[in-house]
């Protein structure tokens, strides 16, 4: 078989008994098959970095509108920083017009974006009411507009991320694959909910095994994999060559690392020691002050810590607390006296029961 630029190659390789996946995007071969979901306001540069660390074979850069008048915005400039950052770069790119797209795909290739991955999946009311995100899988002749766009503007590998559909009665994931493989998407991420479910309920994973065995294009699961087993589960069941993961690794990104482990050998790790976990989230910390300035830094700090902590003994004061302080000092400080403290309960986290975190 010969290496294609338009394609993506899946390698399976046997080492040391255990089989091990191995994804290419054009020139770029991913050390495995988990990748990070693009998530606005979450999958910055500090926490693409960090679960790249932690096991991620890659990990796509939250959302970028292709409306060139916010090109210039601080925002866009930081959400375009990719400085330090650990091939392959993907940035996700969202709007209706395929001309902007094109053109925000070809600005993003500038600033050193490696893949550009087009969002057709986001359930946001403000994305869908400009016709971007998941609203597009309602228009299938702009759908294909959109991708041989984008696709023919750049010499970089182009991916696609959609829904199964509008909604139950609306689903059209395995048309849109077929206009995806035309136009030369290179990988398709589905996510396992119509637009109209959002996140609530189950996500199947029938639609994502149907496209699978109809496209020859790679297609990777995504939605509600949580852990290990789901994602062996989910690989096995839709035969899907990658997992996406999203929710899931806010606060644990070491996720990655967990699945990697079992997908090769079958057994679990052990669940992070009290000194690792506050080490990693010190350091997170740090970066993403340094990424965005003390003010910045502080209060988008304030939900990572909450995701780090939450069903901890004694999190719920703790978080209460942190929501209240101005400073990075502040936070380091009260932290590190809340690690302390259960470091001193034991080598490994104690997190209290279920009911009492639902509560």
């Amino acid at each position: 078989m010969g290496l294609e630029l338009r394609h993506v190659l899946v390698y399976f390789f046997i080492i040391s008994h255990y089989l091990i996946i191995v994804m290419q995007i054009g020139p770029y071969i991913l050390k495995n098959n988990l990748i990070v979901a693009p998530m606005a306001g979450v999958t910055d540069r500090p926490f693409r970095q960090l679960c790249k660390k932690m096991g991620a074979g890659m990990a796509v850069s939250e959302m970028v509108s292709c409306n060139s008048l916010l090109w210039g915005s601080e925002k866009t400039r930081r959400r375009a920083n990719h400085e330090g950052e650990v091939d392959p770069i993907s940035v996700q790119i969202a709007g209706a017009d395929p001309t902007m797209m094109a053109q925000a795909a070809c600005y993003n290739v500038e600033q050193g974006a490696q893949i550009i991955d087009i969002n057709m999946g986001c359930p946001a009311k403000k994305i869908c009411n400009t016709m971007a995100g998941s609203a597009l899988l309602q228009n299938e002749r702009l759908v294909g507009k959109i991708l041989d766009s984008v696709v023919r503007a750049v010499d970089v590998p182009v991916t696609l991320k959609i829904r199964t559909g509008w909604d139950k009665e609306h689903k059209n994931a395995l048309v849109i694959a077929r206009i995806a493989e035309n136009a030369g998407i290179q990988a398709l991420a589905i996510h396992g909910r119509t637009r109209a479910c959002a996140y609530t309920g189950n996500a199947e994973y029938d639609t994502i095994a149907t496209v699978k065995t109809a496209v020859r294009i790679p297609i990777i699961a995504n939605g509600d994999i949580n852990t290990p087993e789901e994602a062996k589960k989910i690989l096995e069941y839709t035969a899907a060559d990658a997992v996406m993961i999203g929710r899931a690794a806010q606060g644990r990104p070491w996720i990655f690392r967990e699945i990697n482990y079992f997908l090769a050998t079958g057994r679990y790790l052990p669940s992070p020691e009290v000194n690792e976990i506050h080490h990693v989230l010190i350091n997170h910390l740090r970066d993403l002050y340094d990424f965005y300035g003390e003010y910045s830094g502080v209060r988008i700090a304030r939900k990572h810590i909450s995701w780090y902590t939450k069903g901890l003994i004694g999190s719920a004061v703790f978080r209460h607390a942190m929501n209240r302080l101005q400073t990075t000092d502040q936070q380091l400080s009260v932290i590190n006296e809340f690690f302390d403290s259960l470091a001193g309960n034991g080598q490994r986290l104690a997190y209290i029961e279920h009911k009492e975190l639902a509560a």
